[in-house]
């Protein structure tokens, strides 16, 4: 018997509602109620719009991090630039290019998708994509910046001492994380990994075409 391809696949069920069962200020709480395996279901989970985070590597093999306050943890953890879709139609790269100026002031020419993933699929719909950007540039302005992003701090990390801070569980966030080993099995690969900027984002619920 021939083993099936080792990736995640879409599986369609039976939702007999979904509401909104709780807004908040960023996102908010669905309900949802639907058959599976002969059993009627219900779940509540984050409804949550997705994300992007950029992974800025300059010509040293230096990656760009911003330390930033996180309230729900209560740190001030290391992570890559990132940001929310909650712009309505906006595209991912666009959204991605974006929040990499506002949040430092960088902009870059080169740009491919390092890796994606689900923050926690038993309890949120939230997916992220991190793309890689190099051809590093500061931007012509520079962004004002409030509430925890007032006080980030922005620091050029060689990737090797950034993946030895990885492997000593000295970093907990996820996309950089994720991120940090993606970009070094990437280098030793010779970047074959990546995909195109604007490849489709067929595993993020809410970018899901007909037919994905």
């Amino acid at each position: 018997m021939t083993e099936s391809p080792l990736e995640d696949t879409r599986t369609d069920v039976d939702i007999r509602s979904s509401e909104r069962a709780f807004d908040g200020m960023v996102w908010g709480v669905r309900r949802d109620e639907f058959d599976y395996n002969g059993s009627d279901i219900t779940r509540e989970y984050v409804d949550h719009t997705g994300a992007v985070a950029v992974f800025a590597l300059d010509e040293n093999d230096r990656v760009l991090l911003i330390k930033q306050y996180r309230h729900p943890v209560g740190m001030r953890e290391w992570e890559i630039p990132a940001g929310l879709l909650d712009i309505a139609d906006e595209d991912p790269l666009v959204a991605a290019k974006r929040e990499l100026a506002e949040e430092a002031d960088i902009q870059a020419t080169d740009w491919a998708v390092l890796s994606e993933f689900y923050t926690s699929p038993g309890g949120s719909d939230e997916a992220i994509r991190i793309y890689l950007a190099r051809g590093i540039s500061a931007t012509d302005g520079t962004f004002d910046r409030t509430d925890e992003e007032a006080d980030m701090e922005l620091r050029w990390v060689a990737l090797d001492e950034l993946v030895d801070a990885v492997l000593a569980r000295k970093l907990q966030n996820p996309s950089l994380v994720i991120a940090t080993m993606a970009a070094q099995l990437g280098r030793e690969r010779d970047w074959s990994t990546l995909a195109a900027a604007d490849a489709p984002w067929p595993r993020h619920p809410k970018l899901r075409r007909p037919g994905d």
